[in-house]
């Protein structure tokens, strides 16, 4: 942490936010450690900012500095912000939801894949989306299937990643 890996200074906010580790929970300290990480280049960072804006967890709840934070964190790779913005996009705007959830889909959430499904279900999202999200999520596993996950998936359920 002192030599300033965004990681690092990410799990220690992590651990102040849920007072884990020996460390007594303190959201303003956990906010603080969050903005260092995300200047540092960690999105997951931007994306827990925003989710202490949108529930008002150490903060007052802000919606759209919640939307700020969870659109930088989605710009800078975030899959969970990706999320965050499609159910906040649902509510006014189905196409950008859509959007939002495809790009997660890409990045490998599973639960972005069903939601899809359910928009198809609904005749919301089209065959189309659905079949891209689909073939989207099949090259997602494709690329980080190996036999060493395999192994462990098989040895526990827990660990399985498709």
């Amino acid at each position: 942490m002192e030599a300033g890996n965004a990681e690092s200074i990410y799990n220690l906010a992590y651990y102040y936010e849920h007072g884990e580790h020996g460390l007594p929970q303190d959201r303003s300290k956990a906010l603080e450690l969050y903005h260092r990480a995300g200047d540092l280049g960690c999105s997951e960072a931007y994306n827990n900012i925003g989710y202490a804006y949108n529930n008002g967890e150490g903060v007052e709840v802000d919606k759209k500095k919640a939307n700020q934070y969870y659109e930088l964190a989605a710009m800078e790779g975030s899959v969970h912000a990706r999320v965050n913005l499609a159910c906040k996009e649902a509510k006014a705007d189905l196409e950008r939801a859509i959007k939002h959830f495809m790009i997660a889909v890409g990045g490998g959430n599973a639960d972005s894949l069903k939601s899809i499904h359910k928009l198809y279900e609904l005749n919301v999202a089209t065959k189309e989306d659905y079949s891209k999200a689909l073939k989207a999520y099949q090259e997602y596993v494709h690329e980080i299937k190996s036999d060493q996950r395999d192994k462990a998936a098989a040895a526990n359920e827990a660990n399985r990643y498709y």
